[in-house]
């Protein structure tokens, strides 16, 4: 089955995009595609030049699981791990680059 697909502002009312489901409070894990959204753009280049994003049923959407307590601290514990450089072993405040592999101070040495 293929999908139906609109232009940039024609699709039909009440049909939604990932972000549109997630600013009221839904999730597109099990929400069925329904239709599809193409635009031209110019950052596409690589693709054609088309942008597409995919239309949702906000029927069969779930909310959005809440943030317990647990998923909270293991958050803050990725986030720590990012910021921490593997060199000298210290939080620099910021997400270390994967670029440079470790903090600005420890690159330059």
């Amino acid at each position: 089955m293929t999908l139906p697909v609109y232009r940039y502002r024609l699709a039909p009312h009440g049909l939604m995009t990932r972000r549109q489901l997630r600013q009221h409070g839904l999730s597109a894990a099990r929400a069925e595609v329904v239709a599809e959204l193409r635009w031209r753009s110019r950052k596409a280049r690589h693709c054609g030049g088309w942008r597409t994003a995919y239309l949702y049923d906000p029927t069969t959407a779930r909310p959005v699981r809440p943030m317990t307590p647990g998923r909270w601290r293991s958050h803050a514990a990725m986030m720590r791990a990012r910021r921490t450089c593997p060199a000298c072993r210290t939080d620099r405040g910021y997400v270390i680059s994967t670029s440079l592999g470790c903090c600005w101070p420890c690159a330059d040495k």
